[in-house]
C-alpha cells in the first residue's frame, strides 16, 4: 500500500508541475506585434519576466503557458519594438525647453517679438539663448544683422542658433563680452561682414565658439530636471533609446552620474565629441558600459550644413561663390582617423557635402582593417558624388541618415546644389543598396523629435502637408519594413546593441511600444497623427496616455 501510496503522491506533483503555468512578470495579449526578426514575424502576445521577452506566440498559448502579476490586453493595437532614434542631440533639446523657441519664425521682427516676450518673463536673465530660426523661411532670406537686435537689448548679450546649430546670430553685445570687434579668420569657421566690413552678428560653424564660450553653464539640479523634461517628450512619442551624437566630457560625466542614480530612464547610445582632450582621455579609460547608458564611440565634425553654406563641396554652391569648408584640415582628419582605426573605438564622422563625404569615406577605407566589425558610420551622408557611394559597400560604412533633412531642406536644396547635383542628395535607397542597412533618426532638436515624423518622411518623401504631391525623389523613398528596421534592428546593429534590443525575440531587453494605429498600414496622410499608447522600457511602462 505504501507502494502504490507514494506512486501516487509522485503522479500527482508530476502532473500538477506539468500543468501550472510559469509565472511570468508581464503578459501582454490581443496585439498585433512586429517583432522585427529577421523573418519580420508577426504574432499575437508576448511575455516578459526580469525585464527580457521569454516567449511570443498566439494569445491563446501565452495565455496557457504563464500566469503574470500584469497583463495588457492591446485590444488589437499594434506594438513595435522600442524606437531608435539614431541621432540626436539630448542637451540641446533640453536646453532649448528654457530657451527661446524660434522654430518657424517668418521675419527678424517676430525673431524681436519672441525675444521681447521671453526678456519680459524672465527679467533677471544675463543672457538670452534661442535657436531655431531659419533665414531659407523668410521673403528675403539673406542673413540678419546684429543691428536688428541692439536696438531692443543694448545691455543684454543674446545668442540665436541657426536650425541647424551650424551658424548664430548674435547682438553687439555678445560680441562685445567675446571681444570680437573686426573680422578675423577662424579655422573651420567664418565671421560674416556687415556693409561696412565689421562683423554683423552672424558666426558659422566654429566660430560660434568665439561667443559661446561665454554662456554660463547651467547648475546640475536645472540641468537634470530640463534633461527629465526633454525625457518625458521622447518616451511618450515611443522612444525607448536615443544616440547622442556628440557630447562633452563634463556632459557625459553628468549623464554617468544621473544614470548611476537612476535618475533618467531612457536609453542612451553617447558619442565622445571629438576633439583632442576627449579622446586621449577616453582612449585611456576605455569603453564605459552600464544598463541604459554605453558610451564607446567618437565623434567627429567634418564639415558644416547645407542651410549655412557650410557644407563642403566638390565644386561652388549654385547661389554662392563658395564651397563651404571642412572643420579641420585633410592633414588633421588624417591623422585622428588613423589614430582611433588603431584603438575598438567605433567612430562616427558628421559629413553633409560631398567633398566631405568622400574625405572621410577615403580616409575610413586607408586605415580601417576588418571594417565590417567596426561598424564605423558617416552621420547624415546628405550629398555624395556618383562614383562615392560604392565606397559604403566597398569599406563597410553604415549609412546614418535623417529622413526628415530630405523634406525640410527640398524647398531650397535645388538653389544650393542644383538640379544635378541634386539628384545624389538624401538618397537613401542608393546608401541602403550599397551597405544593406540604414539607422534612422531625426537630429532633433534640428528636426521634430517623433519618429513617425522620419518614418512618414522616409515612406512617402513629403511633409506634413502632403507636399510635394507625388513625393520629392521618390526612387529614393523606404519601403515600411525598411523604415521600420531603419529605428529598430538596424539602428541597434549601428550601435552594437542587435543582440539585446532592436527587435522582439526570447532573451532581448522588453523595450516596445504600442500604437493606437498601425504605421504599416495607415494612409500615408495618417501616419503623423498616429499616437503613442505605451511605452515600455526593460518590461516597465515607463509612459501611458490617459
Amino acid at each position: 500500500m505504501k507502494f502504490i501510496y507514494s506512486l501516487s503522491v509522485i503522479a500527482f506533483f508530476f502532473l500538477h508541475a506539468c500543468t501550472t503555468n510559469k509565472e511570468v512578470d508581464l503578459i501582454v495579449y490581443n496585439a498585433k506585434i512586429y517583432t522585427v526578426d529577421s523573418s519580420f514575424t508577426i504574432v499575437e502576445a508576448l511575455a516578459v519576466k526580469n525585464g527580457v521577452f521569454v516567449d511570443m506566440g498566439s494569445s491563446k498559448e501565452i495565455l496557457r503557458k504563464y500566469n503574470a502579476k500584469e497583463s495588457i490586453d492591446a485590444a488589437g493595437k499594434p506594438i513595435y519594438p522600442g524606437f531608435y532614434d539614431a541621432h540626436a542631440h539630448f542637451f540641446m533639446f533640453a536646453d532649448l525647453l528654457d530657451q527661446v523657441d524660434l522654430n518657424g519664425v517668418k521675419s527678424v521682427s517676430e525673431i524681436v517679438q519672441r525675444l521681447q516676450l521671453y526678456q519680459n518673463a524672465h527679467p533677471d536673465s544675463k543672457w538670452i539663448i534661442g535657436g531655431g530660426w531659419d533665414q531659407n523661411l523668410w521673403k528675403s532670406n539673406g542673413y540678419p544683422t546684429k543691428d536688428s537686435l541692439d536696438k531692443y537689448f543694448p545691455e543684454t548679450p543674446v545668442f540665436l542658433s541657426r536650425v541647424d546649430y551650424h551658424a548664430a546670430f548674435v547682438n553687439s553685445k555678445a560680441l562685445e563680452l567675446a571681444q570680437v570687434d573686426s573680422l578675423f579668420q577662424v579655422e573651420g569657421g567664418l565671421i560674416i561682414a556687415d556693409s561696412t566690413g565689421a562683423p554683423s552678428g552672424i558666426l558659422i560653424d566654429n566660430a560660434m565658439s568665439l561667443v559661446s564660450q561665454h554662456i554660463p553653464l547651467s547648475e546640475e539640479r536645472t540641468l537634470l530636471l530640463r534633461l527629465r523634461r526633454a525625457q518625458d517628450s521622447l518616451l511618450s512619442v515611443g522612444l525607448t533609446t536615443i544616440v547622442d551624437a556628440g557630447l562633452t566630457l563634463e556632459q557625459l560625466d553628468y549623464l554617468k552620474k544621473f544614470y548611476e542614480q537612476d535618475s533618467l530612464k531612457i536609453r542612451d547610445y553617447a558619442m565622445i565629441a571629438g576633439n583632442p582632450l576627449s579622446i586621449d582621455r577616453y582612449l585611456k579609460e576605455g569603453f564605459y558600459n552600464s544598463e541604459r547608458l554605453t558610451i564607446r564611440s567618437i565623434k567627429l565634425m567634418a564639415d558644416g550644413a547645407l542651410g549655412s553654406r557650410g557644407a563642403c563641396l566638390l565644386d561652388h554652391y549654385q547661389d554662392a561663390p563658395t564651397r563651404g569648408f571642412l572643420l579641420h584640415s585633410p592633414a588633421q582628419f588624417d591623422e585622428v582617423i588613423k589614430k582611433l582605426a588603431a584603438t575598438d573605438f567605433q567612430v562616427n564622422t558628421h559629413a553633409i557635402g560631398d567633398s566631405a563625404n568622400r574625405l572621410i569615406l577615403d580616409s575610413y577605407g586607408k586605415y580601417l582593417k576588418q571594417p565590417e566589425e567596426r561598424r564605423w558610420r558617416i552621420e547624415h551622408a546628405q550629398i555624395i558624388a556618383p562614383n562615392d557611394f560604392s565606397k559604403f559597400d566597398k569599406f563597410h560604412i553604415i549609412p546614418s541618415v535623417q529622413p526628415t533633412h530630405a523634406t525640410s531642406d527640398m524647398y531650397w536644396a535645388a538653389e544650393r546644389l542644383g538640379a544635378e547635383r541634386l539628384k545624389n542628395a538624401y538618397a537613401y535607397k542608393e546608401l541602403l543598396k550599397q551597405y544593406g542597412m540604414l539607422a534612422l533618426g531625426s537630429d532633433f532638436p534640428v528636426e521634430h523629435f517623433n519618429p513617425l515624423y522620419g518614418f512618414h518622411a522616409a515612406v512617402a518623401r513629403v511633409d506634413k502637408n502632403g507636399f510635394p504631391q507625388g513625393g520629392f525623389q521618390m526612387e529614393n523613398a523606404l519601403t515600411r519594413e525598411e523604415a521600420l528596421r531603419g529605428m529598430t534592428i538596424w539602428a541597434a546593429y549601428s550601435c552594437f546593441q542587435e543582440r539585446q534590443r532592436g527587435s522582439i525575440e526570447r532573451g532581448k531587453d522588453a523595450d516596445f511600444v504600442i500604437l493606437d494605429d498601425d504605421i504599416m498600414s495607415a494612409a500615408f496622410d495618417d501616419l503623423r497623427a498616429i499616437k503613442t499608447l505605451r511605452t515600455v522600457i526593460a518590461g516597465k511602462t515607463e509612459f501611458e496616455r490617459r
